[in-house]
């Protein structure tokens, strides 16, 4: 599994909260497990305390994609770094899948789960993928949704760097937005042009007697 594939481990745990909504799904050991998605060995370690735990990295990690957003790179960093520091990692070599017919291995990075709880093991997958995404593409690729309410947050991958919303749902929404806005403007101001010129009227027919 390569380290990009990580990245992802971040993206789900924040979106698992809309604070402009006042919801958050991350409410019990189920919901932690449902965040390792094919990790299911990890995730059965998960207890009712990871619960607050994930809830605390979760704001942690939050930081870093505002600060990103922001522009604030060297602050996203340094965010990034406290967590991953604090939440250190174990790379090793692995070659569980193969390249050929002839069996040889396909070796890549793997990130060795050994930490003392479900908390620990999920936030150094997720900074190590994190910080792996940041460092090949650049801060700048950590976003923020602009649809409002929505804040998830997303990675861009797009090749010109122009991605705005999380998902094809929300940019849907935000262009239908924007679509409705122009033409409220547009009716405001065909509204105030013809009263402009019926006061117009009234004046010219006003001095013509």
């Amino acid at each position: 599994m390569e380290l990009a594939y990580y990245s992802d481990y971040a993206v789900r745990l924040v979106n698992t909260e809309e604070p402009e909504r006042g919801s958050d799904s991350l409410t019990s050991v189920e919901a932690v497990r449902e965040l390792f998605g094919p990790a299911q060995q990890a995730a059965r370690r998960a207890t009712d305390s990871d619960v607050t735990r994930l809830r605390t990295v979760r704001a942690r990690l939050r930081a870093v994609f505002e600060a990103a957003a922001a522009g604030d790179e060297v602050l996203a960093v340094d965010l990034l770094n406290a967590l991953m520091m604090e939440f250190p990692v174990s790379p090793q070599i692995s070659g569980h899948e193969y390249r050929d017919e002839d069996g040889r291995p396909n070796w890549h990075m793997h990130i060795a789960d050994q930490a003392a709880n479900a908390t620990a093991g999920f936030t150094a997958t997720a900074c190590m993928g994190l910080a792996f995404h940041l460092t090949e593409l650049g801060v700048d690729r950590l976003g923020i949704c602009e649809a409002a309410p929505c804040r998830h947050v997303y990675l861009d991958t797009s090749t010109n760097r122009s991605r705005r919303y999380c998902s094809d749902r929300c940019a849907t929404r935000a262009n239908v937005a924007a679509y409705r806005a122009r033409k409220r403007l547009e009716s405001e101001r065909s509204a105030r042009t013809g009263r402009t010129a019926e006061a117009a009227q009234e004046s010219s027919a006003g001095t013509d007697r």
